[in-house]
């Protein structure tokens, strides 16, 4: 497929040398002037996903949790895991006890210690020639002299104003008296920018034993277990990546705790239908991926945990005959019943890039929901995510609530393969929506032969509970085709999620980009 002109859209970046796609374009244009420098793509992913935390400090920043995958000609893929655990004193029977049934978004036992500093550190460590003071410095100098406020960023931003009022970490850092910035005002960080040049002069140690001072003093009035231990103790983890072959293209994500494993399942379950005789966005593809959605996810809910915690072989759930017995029991003409995903929530970051050694970098940072948990550190400016919020109170569940454990994380870095070197890294932003995400952006590739950006601009479906969502870019005509298939139909207030990729083509030499027009972003290149 081609992109028809006359429409308005964007088309895919290409250059030879380097590429970096992000959601935002100064922290893109900060990627790409790292390569430029002569940093890897490491150095150059690190220093975006740092700028990031300043330009969209909603989505992510250091007070949150980092996944990574990394591709490196002739070299084994590396991984990284850097969220982090509960409190080493949770008490589980506490919550049960006074009839809690749910960790709440806003609640004080979503905040796990967060493993995002960290994962920079190792990241840089392993595949970097700057250290973490040079991929942090563009991030401090952004938030000391100011970012301007883009347009998707200010109107999630006004939608959390009231939830930041509620706080005053969050209120004295976030808001302009009382108000959320509009698009083009310019907002500065101060107390961040002081944070971050510690921690760029003293490395991790400074955020796990200094700041985590101020986190531990912020969160302990409110009934936090979270302890100035916990936090020194922290230590992420590399990992070995799942792969899954669709329909000859190998799909790579992270293990668990993450839920990378669900793309793959997905995407299995997808692979026993001719997707390719059906139209894009025609109900009968539709129907058939938001089935194998729910399916996909119910696996996810079932099994995916903190890896000390798991009960199920991961290869086991990639069993093509596993798929194959979950794609049977999908009607074609009618919804069945299934597991109900938990209601939606939170977004990220994603960043991709690509380097002239071909070294390809795929990293995801975030507080889950919007602006965390809400609450911010009065002293040092750090947004508290809440993926603590993923845990469940069930105890017989895996995912279980409990002392020093890594709850189920939707975070999920990707890279696709092909004879065994990276044909694309790429990611998909939205909360539990990401695995979904990678599903579609993956077949609209393979199954519809549509180009990079295409395939990350198609309108997207997914699921609320019971309720199917659907961006306005869906036909009519499909909405009422999924309506006869006994789907409950809503247009969902926002897009769902946003996406990076870059694809390298080897036989020509080229790199080629996209970004998602959902966020803010671009693809550059050199």
């Amino acid at each position: 497929m081609s992109r028809d002109f006359h429409n308005p859209g964007r088309s895919v970046v290409m250059a030879c040398e380097a590429m970096a796609a992000t959601s935002h374009p100064l922290a893109t244009e900060i990627a790409v002037a790292t390569l430029r420098a002569g940093g890897t793509a490491a150095d150059a992913a690190v220093a975006a996903v740092a700028a990031l935390g300043v330009a969209e400090p909603h989505m992510t920043g250091i007070g949150g949790d980092c996944f990574c995958i990394v591709a490196k000609p002739g070299v084994p893929l590396w991984g990284y895991n850097g969220s982090g655990r509960s409190a080493a004193g949770a008490k589980p029977e506490v919550l049960i006890d006074t009839g809690v049934t749910a960790i709440g978004f806003d609640s004080v036992h979503s905040v796990t210690v967060p493993g995002a500093v960290e994962a920079w550190n190792a990241v840089l460590a392993a595949h970097g020639r700057f250290g973490l003071d040079r991929a942090l410095a563009p991030a401090i100098r952004l938030a000391e002299r100011g970012v301007p406020i883009a347009p998707r960023v200010a109107a999630d931003w006004a939608l959390l104003a009231p939830r930041l009022r509620a706080d005053p970490g969050a209120s004295r850092h976030y808001l302009v008296d009382g108000e959320a910035p509009r698009p083009g005002d310019i907002m500065r960080f101060p107390a961040l920018a002081a944070t971050l040049k510690t921690v760029a002069a003293e490395g991790p140690r400074a955020f796990y034993e200094g700041a985590a001072e101020d986190i531990v003093a912020t969160l302990s009035p409110r009934g936090s277990w979270l302890s100035r231990a916990d936090f020194a103790a922290h230590r992420g983890e590399t990992a070995t990546p799942l792969a899954s072959n669709y329909r000859g293209l190998d799909i790579v994500e992270l293990p668990p705790n993450g839920q990378g494993v669900t793309a793959l399942v997905l995407l299995n379950i997808l692979e026993n239908f001719d997707l390719g005789s059906l139209a894009p966005l025609g109900p009968e593809r539709l129907h058939l991926a938001l089935e194998a959605a729910r399916l996909a996810y119910g696996v996810r809910d079932a099994t995916v945990a903190d890896p000390a915690y798991l009960r199920v072989g991961m290869q086991a759930l990639l069993d093509k005959t596993f798929s194959a017995g979950l794609a049977k029991r999908i009607d074609r003409d009618a919804r069945i019943p299934a597991p109900q995903l938990p209601a939606l929530a939170g977004n990220t970051i994603y960043v991709s890039v690509v380097d002239r050694d071909r070294t390809a970098v795929s990293i995801i940072n975030s507080l889950y929901s919007q602006f965390g948990c809400g609450i911010a550190t009065e002293k040092t400016g750090i947004m508290l995510h809440n993926r603590g919020a993923c845990f469940v109170i069930e105890p017989s569940s895996p995912n279980a609530f409990g002392p020093a454990k890594r709850p189920l994380s939707t975070l999920i870095p990707a890279m696709a393969m092909r004879d065994g070197r990276c044909e694309m890294s790429f990611g998909v932003m939205g909360a539990a929506y990401q695995a979904m995400g990678h599903a579609l952006l993956i077949s609209n590739l393979v199954d519809f032969g549509m180009d990079l950006q295409e395939a990350i601009d198609a309108p997207r479906a997914f699921f609320d509970k019971d309720t199917t969502l659907v961006e306005r870019g869906i036909p009519q005509t499909s909405v009422r085709g999924l309506e006869e298939r006994g789907h409950r139909v809503e247009t969902t207030a926002m897009p769902l999620g946003g996406g990076q990729a870059v694809a390298i083509d080897w036989r020509r030499g080229l790199l080629i980009g996209a970004s998602d027009p959902r966020k803010d972003g671009c693809a550059l290149g050199y």
